[in-house]
């Protein structure tokens, strides 16, 4: 017998992969998916309705998914209103889920209003219908009493305020005069000031095969009993179908997909092999400059002990590599002794790249047609067109590293050997979500800048070791790199030194760098205004949480030299209009890199970075890792939501369980947990992705922390050259959900608006690499700060002076998770207190 097939309407939400994961697997059904504005479908087309049943024909059951939004906006429901009116000839099975529910309870007499609280990543008791009021085709039948999690701001009212409390026990099982076709199966009493508000969980349809719940089954803290109430609805859709004679169409294929993600290799070959004009890459053309870079190259590496004293930093410098371009993933937190009893915070390995000047770069600015690639041996980047007929940016990362691809050396416990290393810009992701960008960007400024790092080092903190690596030429010419490199590190009076005075910066180094700027922060009460904005979207239904975010603008001297590691750039567009006196560049000025050393001093963190890539600069002391891929295509992510600072009243771990462990900071938590579950199904498949640590309290330098791993295991190819890799994971996560908020493409969209379309940059986005063997690491850019060469704080828009007249802008961003249960207040000083940190370089706050 062939598997049952299920069809699920997506309407835009970030939940989506996770119920399809839940029926396929609770099921074992085939579950395709269709969005609820698929073209193809479209109400006014003439086909419309010959074309919409035989899709449906295919198909045992139909799911309504949720959504944001209003049940009673047309947009935000889409062919979901398609389904309720369908006639006895082409009716089937369906189940509505949050927003599908509300749309069937609508469409029969039941009209919408907002709770008196939204109830957004919150876990409540079902109350259902007891065995004495049971009911035909009851799908909570012997199912055990059970908790679930809701997302919901608005509610169906169907008169149940109406009625008195006295007579409320019984006539909460008995349909409503409003809708007389709707049996009521659920219900959740919340507790309010005003009294108890009554919230409808759950119905059937008393005639139509239609059923509906509230609360979210899919959720990763919704127990097991409110998934047996979905397996009852699929055996009452299997009788209905049965009674009916009812069989789903198999002699032809339905236009809905799976919720899975074509690889992008595999979307790269299935281009190409659709494109009869053009099948040859460019970039891989033989005329290409690009086409042998990294070739045919070997692995070599040795290994050193360490000496105690040197560090991260020292290893840089001795090697010249503190001007110029650069890259360092810096785990500076590997000496911070952890208290007895807690989690180990800290990072093990820590990766410098070398030679990043003369390494393969390649950037690319989102909307774009092509990327531009700077090649080994020349100083200028070139244009490499993205040609349809074979693919996007990610298509040709993908490429790229696959024809690279090797395997680590046996008992190699180095992470990374070499590979892609750069960030990626919070702008990328909204494009790949499909939103729109300004049209006013500055085109210096990439979205996407990675090197491609043939030599580095690699620090095991653990081990006390130091790796020096090449990927070099199989037949190589010249003295061997590695023994140089080593003999230079051996030959520094700083690496036979026994102090430990090369690792402490320097008396004036450890300043507050604030002379002579000009320090612009968020009004307070714009921010507080903003978070209410954001609350008025929230209890509309339009979004679970967002992630409101705002910047401080530090302008000060810019530090001129012939070792500042970059070009004049004719293009700047300032900040606010704000004009800096003539004077502010005379004063001497603190190094970007001297900024880096400060800031692993005050704030040490397992995901601390220095970038220095193009026009860009970038200093970060990020606590929380993104995403990581292992070699065996084992992928995880740590979504970190849930802040307190140490402090009098919050000095040990158990004072941060008490703060941390309310509804709001663990929904805050969840509802970011729910949303990487469903990025990663989307990549690796139902029932591939796991939640192993749930809502974990840890320890950092200055912060405790609430993190949450999620795991997903990307499926074996069938083939290699469709293989699923690190970058479809990465690609398919971006922007980082704990810095969007959930539903993550309709809360960017929101926040867009909020936060006046100001670019976030390289804040929010991520840091990290994309190794040779498959292995990947990603760190969510928070607790940072970051200056583009191209911006004066001059403020005259263009500026090519770069003279004693202008100065230079860092930007310093953070911000914090809007859910219903914020106060501007609180959301106001948390955004404050993480900007602390970075904002101690320069003087802190007054």
């Amino acid at each position: 017998m062939s598997r049952y097939r299920i069809l699920f309407l997506d309407a835009y939400d970030s939940f989506t992969n996770n119920i399809v994961s839940l029926l396929a697997t609770l099921l074992d059904a085939d579950v395709k998916v269709l969005r609820i504005d698929e073209a193809r479908f479209n109400p006014r087309l003439p086909s419309f309705k010959d074309d919409w049943h035989h899709e449906l024909a295919h198909f045992d059951a139909l799911v309504c998914g949720p959504g944001p939004g209003s049940p009673v906006n047309d947009k935000d429901v889409g062919l979901m209103r398609h389904v309720w009116d369908l006639g006895d000839e082409h009716i089937l099975p369906v189940l509505g889920i949050c927003l599908g529910f509300q749309s069937l309870l609508c469409t029969f007499g039941a009209d919408i209003r907002q709770l008196r609280q939204g109830l957004h990543g919150m876990i409540r008791s079902i109350g259902y219908r007891p065995a004495s009021e049971s009911v035909q085709s009851d799908i909570f039948a012997e199912v055990s009493p059970f908790r679930a999690t809701l997302y919901h701001s608005l509610c169906v009212n169907v008169g149940q305020d109406d009625i008195p409390s006295s007579e409320w026990a019984t006539a909460m099982w008995q349909r409503f005069e409003r809708c007389p076709d709707i049996v009521p199966l659920a219900w959740v009493e919340e507790p309010r000031e005003e009294g108890i508000e009554r919230i409808f969980m759950a119905a059937k349809h008393a005639e139509k095969p239609f059923w509906g719940l509230q609360y979210h089954p899919e959720s990763v803290c919704t127990e097991a009993a409110g998934q047996k109430v979905i397996q009852n609805w699929f055996k009452e859709a299997v009788r209905w179908n049965e009674r009916r004679g009812r069989r789903a169409l198999t002699s032809s294929e339905p236009f809905a997909r799976l919720c899975v993600t074509p690889s992008q290799l595999d979307m790269m070959a299935s281009t190409r092999a659709q494109n009869t004009l053009s099948n040859t890459k460019e970039y891989m053309n033989g005329a290409s400059a690009l086409a042998g870079v990294g070739l045919d190259f070997d692995f070599a590496s040795r290994t050193v002990k360490l000496p105690s004293h040197i560090k991260v930093p020292d290893l840089v410098e001795m090697l010249g590599g503190s001007e110029g371009d650069q890259v360092v993933l810096d785990s500076s937190n590997c000496d911070v002794k952890i208290p007895h009893g807690t989690a180990d915070v800290r990072g093990r390995h820590s990766i410098i790249a070398l030679d990043v000047s003369q390494s393969l770069q390649f950037r690319y600015r989102a909307g774009d047609d092509h990327l531009e690639a700077k090649v080994p041996g020349k100083d200028t980047f070139h244009k490499v067109h993205l040609d349809p007929s074979w693919g996007n940016l990610w298509q040709f990362v993908s490429d790229f590293l696959g024809q690279r691809r090797i395997s680590a050396p046996e008992g190699s416990d180095s992470p990374f050997l070499g590979g892609f290393m750069g960030y990626v810009s919070y702008e990328m992701g909204l494009h790949d979500l499909g939103i729109a960008l300004s049209s006013d960007r500055s085109p210096h400024r990439p979205d996407v800048h990675w090197v491609w790092v043939t030599r580095s080092l690699v620090v095991n903190h653990v081990t006390g070791t130091l790796h020096v690596q090449e990927l070099r030429p199989k037949s190589p010419q010249g003295e061997d790199w590695i023994t140089g490199v080593l003999d230079r590190l051996h030959g520094s009076a700083r690496w036979k030194g026994t102090t430990k005075t090369h690792n402490r910066i320097s008396p004036q180094e450890g300043k507050a760098d604030n002379h002579g700027s000009r320090i612009t922060f968020p009004s307070k009460a714009e921010y507080k205004a903003k978070v209410k904005e954001c609350q008025d979207y929230i209890a509309k239904g339009e979004s679970y949480e967002l992630c409101l975010t705002d910047k401080v603008f530090v302008r000060r001297p810019r530090k001129l030299s012939n070792t500042d590691g970059h070009t004049p750039v004719a293009q700047g567009n300032g900040v606010d209009g704000i004009k800096i006196r003539g004077d502010i560049a005379s004063q001497e000025v603190e190094s970007p890199w001297s900024l880096y050393k400060r800031l692993r001093i005050r704030q040490p963190a397992p995901f601390g970075s220095f970038i220095r890539l193009g026009t860009a600069t970038f200093v970060s002391s990020s606590p929380e890792r993104f995403l990581s891929c292992s070699r065996d295509g084992t992928c995880a992510m740590h979504p970190m939501k849930g802040t307190a600072k140490k402090g009098d009243a919050v000095r040990t771990l158990a004072d941060a369980e008490k703060l941390l462990r309310i509804p709001k900071e663990e929904a805050e938590n969840l509802m970011i947990v729910d949303l990487v579950r469903h990025d990663l199904h989307g990549v690796c498949g139902p029932g591939r992705v796991t939640v192993p640590h749930l809502l974990k309290i840890e320890e950092y330098a200055s912060v405790f922390q609430m993190i949450t791993v999620v795991k997903g295991q990307l499926p074996a190819p069938q083939v290699e050259e469709a293989r699923y890799t690190a970058i479809d994971v990465l690609s398919a996560s971006l922007p980082p959900g704990s810095m969007t908020g959930a539903p993550k493409r309709r809360s960017c969209e929101i926040l867009q608006r909020i936060e006046r379309g100001r670019e976030r940059g390289i804040y929010s986005g991520v840091v990290g690499y994309a190794d040779v063997t498959g292995k990947s690491d990603w760190s969510v850019n928070i607790r940072c700060l970051f200056r583009y060469d191209d911006e004066c704080a001059c403020g005259q828009g263009a500026c090519a002076r770069r003279t004693d007249v202008c100065g230079e802008v860092w930007h310093v961003g953070a911000g914090g998770a809007v859910t219903t249960l914020s106060t501007a207040e609180g959301e106001c000083d948390e955004m404050f207190t993480k900007l602390e940190g970075s904002m101690g370089l320069f003087g802190g706050f007054h």
